[in-house]
């Protein structure tokens, strides 16, 4: 079946060299340039119009995991045989994601037009594509060994991407319960207790202490509900803010969590493993040193590392040995500095950090599977202990009208 055609845009010089645009149809740019140079028309940019409004482009965005699908597909296409240009045509028809889409093609177009697939990226925003990516693509551009980068790429986002789900998991997991928890107390003191209120004011007898509290807590929560909600939701508002333009509250919370008791040695290992994967992949990729760890430090995912990481990039970079600057900064765990020192003897370091990540990766796993399970019964007394006690507070004055009539 042959492919629908479409309206692209193009800008480019005509054989005089004046510039000039237009539109043009066909089934896909590359045929639309062809088509141009026939006109005479040498394009310099050839971009299919926009669809218009689109609801499967509401609330779409391209996530990290999406970056790591299209890493993993590329991958397996060059692998493949197929040239880098179709690769990305082959991938994009393979995208739901409309600006995940938009954004291969773009690349695409970038490559048929001269561009090297690293400047291609680098063109596009960091928050998709980052230093670290970029290098490691050049890198295999360079070397002629693009395909292979694309796979320890795919391998690297993939691993570091499982790890932020694990951190995620286990983060999201107690706050939602303590969510669920404030809503069904708040919906329990506004709607249900007044009504035993009702109830309790015609029994002419003094409430049980207990009782009386959550009586207390319920008229308060009646009246100034809205105070309330608002008082969280500004506070919510301004630590947003705060946290999006200030770096030091930023660098001052990333302080802190690794601190937290259980989270924070959960998060101390991940950050090594982040480092020893990040490292590993880079200095594989046949990165210098020194520029490996500028780029592992930018990679870290929290302040303590990077300013590790760079402090070691520094000792490094006036000749003292990897191990030995890792010893120096008194962050990393006794292990991985020996895991390093053996990979620097034996000429092997990329190999020693690629297990060392390994086995610290499998302990970020069993360290979140240990943690959900730890929880999971905290959690579930926690709820019993709130909305237990609210219902037993309702009932203690029923069952003291029982005890009095039976006496």
């Amino acid at each position: 079946m042959a492919a629908a055609n479409k309206v692209f845009a193009w800008e480019g010089t005509d054989k005089s060299g004046r510039k000039t645009k237009g539109e043009i149809t066909s089934s896909n740019a590359n045929v639309a340039k062809a088509e141009l140079r026939k006109q005479g028309i040498n394009p310099t940019s050839v971009k299919k119009k926009g669809g218009g409004f689109s609801l499967a482009s509401l609330g779409a965005k391209i996530t990290p995991g999406d970056i790591a699908l299209f890493t993993r597909q590329l991958a397996t296409m060059m692998k493949a045989g197929v040239p880098l240009v179709q690769s990305f045509e082959i991938v994009a028809d393979g995208v739901d994601n409309p600006m995940m889409k938009d954004l291969i093609l773009k690349i695409r177009d970038d490559v048929s037009s001269g561009n090297s697939f690293a400047s291609a990226i680098s063109a596009q925003p960091k928050e998709y594509f980052d230093e670290l990516f970029c290098n490691l693509i050049e890198a295999g551009e360079q070397s002629g060994a693009l395909e292979t980068m694309l796979m320890r790429l795919a391998d690297y986002k993939e691993k570091t991407e499982a790890i932020k789900a694990k951190i995620k998991s286990a983060m999201s997991y107690p706050i939602s319960i303590l969510v669920v928890a404030s809503v069904v107390s708040g919906i329990l003191l506004i709607k249900v207790v007044p009504q035993f209120e009702e109830i309790f004011a015609g029994f002419g007898a003094e409430l049980p202490e207990f009782t009386q509290m959550v009586v207390n807590m319920s008229r308060f929560m009646t009246e100034w509900w809205f105070v309330i909600v608002a008082i969280i939701g500004g506070s919510l508002y301004a630590y947003k803010q705060a946290h999006n333009r200030s770096q030091k509250i930023r660098d001052g919370q990333e302080r802190l969590m690794l601190k937290l008791p259980v989270l924070g040695d959960l998060l101390d290992k991940s950050c090594v493993a982040r480092f020893a994967r990040t490292l590993s992949t880079t200095f594989a990729a046949g990165v210098p040193l020194v520029d490996a760890l500028e780029s592992v430090s930018g990679a870290a995912g929290n302040v303590v590392y990077k300013e590790a990481i760079l402090k070691i990039k520094e000792d490094v970079s006036s000749g003292i040995q990897l191990n030995y600057a890792m010893k120096q900064v008194d962050v990393f765990p006794n292990m991985v500095i020996q895991m390093v020192a053996i990979g620097e003897e034996s000429g092997a370091l990329d190999s020693m950090l690629d297990k060392s990540a390994t086995y610290y990766e499998e302990m970020v796993d069993n360290a979140v599977d240990g943690l959900t399970s730890m929880m999971e019964p905290i959690i579930m007394s926690f709820l019993g202990v709130v909305i237990g006690g609210l219902i037993i507070a309702m009932y203690l004055p029923i069952f003291s009208m029982g005890d009095a009539i039976s006496g």
